[in-house]
Formats: C-alpha cells, sequence, structure tokens
C-alpha cells in the first residue's frame, strides 16, 4: 500500500491541497489510510449523520417524514441552493427537506431538519453507531453567522475577500476542528458501511438514504474520478473557504463496494480551485483501483 499512498500524496501537493484519506471496501475491510484518525472540518458533510438521526427517529416513531414545515424567508438559513435561493414561503415535508439537503445542500432545509431532530440527537446517534470523532457542533446558520463575524465581512462574498489579509484564515472557527462541526475520514467511512449494508437503521430506512446520497447533482469530485457508465458514485460534498470534502460510495458491477472519505485544505484561499475538486476523485480512485488489484 505504500506506493499508492505516495502517488495520492504526490496527487494532493500537485493539486495544492493538504489532503485526509480513507477507502474501505466494505465488505472485506481492506483499507488505504491517510491521515484517517485526524479531526477535520465536514462543513456540509454534516448532512449526513443529519440523515442517519432522522431516519432512525423515523424508524423508532419519533417523527413523521411526511409532517409538514412551513419555511418563511426572513427565517431561513442564507445558501446559494435549494430552499436557501427562493424568495417566497414553502411548504414541505421534512422528507423533502432531507432531499434538498443531500442533494442540492440545502442549508435552509438542513437547518429546519435539524431543528426537528435536534442537535443531541444527532451526536447521540452518532455515538451509538461508534462514531466517538464525529460531533455536529454547529448548524448551518450558525456556521454562516461565525464566517461573517471572525472575517469582519458583512457577506460570504466578502469573507472570501479577506482571506488574504494577515490573521483572518486562522480567525476562523469555521475551519478549526475543535471548534465546529468536526469527524474523521474512517469515521465517515464506518457511518457509509453501516448505510450501505443496511446497520444504520432499519433497511427501508438504509435504502432511502442511499437513493438520496446517490441522487448529489455534483460530479466535479468523487464522480469525476469514475467517468464509467457501470459504476455507480454516491457522495455528499462539503466546502468552505479552503475547504473541499466529499465522502460517499463506489459501487462496481461484480458487487464490489467501498466507502470513500476525503477532506482537503487548499493552499491558496481562492474559491474555483478545478484541479483541487478534481484531485478528490483521482485519489479515491487511485486508493480503490489499489485494492481492487490486491
Amino acid at each position: 500500500m505504500s506506493d499508492v499512498v505516495e502517488r495520492i500524496e504526490a496527487e494532493f501537493r500537485a493539486a495544492g491541497v493538504t489532503g485526509f484519506l480513507h477507502v474501505v471496501d466494505m465488505d472485506t475491510g481492506r483499507e488505504v489510510a491517510i491521515g484517517a484518525a485526524e479531526p477535520v472540518v465536514i462543513a456540509s458533510v454534516f448532512k449526513v449523520p443529519l440523515l442517519v438521526a432522522f431516519h432512525r427517529q423515523a424508524a423508532d416513531g419519533l417523527l413523521d417524514p411526511a409532517e409538514q414545515v412551513v419555511l418563511r424567508p426572513q427565517d431561513r438559513t442564507a445558501g446559494p441552493t435549494g430552499v436557501s435561493a427562493l424568495l417566497d414561503e414553502v411548504r414541505m415535508s421534512l422528507r423533502d427537506l432531507t432531499c434538498l439537503m443531500i442533494t442540492v445542500s440545502d442549508n435552509a432545509a438542513a437547518d429546519a431538519v435539524l431543528d426537528r431532530v435536534g442537535r443531541d440527537a444527532v451526536n447521540a446517534a452518532a455515538a451509538g453507531l461508534g462514531l466517538p470523532d464525529t460531533v455536529v457542533e454547529v448548524s448551518g446558520r450558525e456556521l454562516h453567522e461565525s464566517l461573517l463575524a471572525d472575517a469582519g465581512a458583512a457577506t460570504f462574498a466578502d469573507v472570501w475577500a479577506k482571506l488574504d489579509e494577515p490573521g483572518v484564515l486562522g480567525r476562523l472557527r469555521a475551519l478549526d476542528p475543535s471548534r465546529t462541526s468536526r469527524s474523521t475520514p474512517r469515521d465517515m467511512t464506518r457511518l457509509l458501511s453501516m448505510i450501505w449494508r443496511d446497520e444504520a437503521a432499519p433497511p427501508e430506512h438504509c435504502a432511502a438514504m442511499r437513493r438520496l446520497l446517490g441522487l448529489q447533482v455534483w460530479p466535479h469530485r468523487l464522480s469525476s474520478g469514475f467517468p464509467y457508465d457501470d459504476v455507480v458514485v454516491s457522495g455528499k460534498t462539503g466546502t468552505l473557504p479552503t475547504v473541499r470534502n466529499e465522502v460517499g460510495a463506489v459501487e462496481y458491477p461484480d458487487g464490489a463496494r467501498y466507502a470513500v472519505a476525503v477532506f482537503t485544505r487548499s493552499l491558496l484561499p481562492i474559491a474555483v480551485l478545478p484541479r483541487a475538486d478534481a484531485a478528490i476523485g483521482t485519489a479515491a480512485r487511485l486508493a480503490v483501483e489499489s485494492l481492487r488489484r490486491s
């Protein structure tokens, strides 16, 4: 495995990022690991443990997935997608809100679900599933507000504009795993493996989670490494200034399936870095191909 680790680390260096990776065969446990136990900022990847907690509560009869929620414009969490981007009042079921929070990373939808499920319940579910390093510390709204406050910015665009100023990056709580929502690559692949093996919740609920993760619309990270018609890629991205992540599953036609978690930090505070996005898919492919060869 040392050869593939060196190749992946070289890919990260070429992309100008520091990378943490864990890729595991869900059925044999064979793995490729680079900093797999290191705490990382998960950004919108927090929506995966939230999804699991939602389905566990639904399975236990603690909430009705069809329960209707009214989201008023003045109360919604900011964001560029989904309900966050709309102008009028929206009425939607909790179940459909989970669809938006996973498929297009809708912040308003995620916070509405988090309000219903409860932050403590999300963290209790993670602990109960054997994920000791996974903690949802902040909501999407709190994350956004901390970025503005720490950068002394009025808008998210202003945050990016200030990243070159001395000391700004170091002040951002959102980029410090000890002060924001966090996990490890290994915790995330464990959670994904449990979803795919019907262990995170009853089988019908795990199937519903797999469906949503398979509908995610972003093709530029994990999916970019597997441009094959017969390979199925499911995932959830996470993005913050200098942070680009994706966790997911890669399924081959021979039945082999791999849980993948890649977390990166870029050296350059630039919003658009296609090479850094693509490195996530390339690193995952190198790891999966190594496991398939050996």
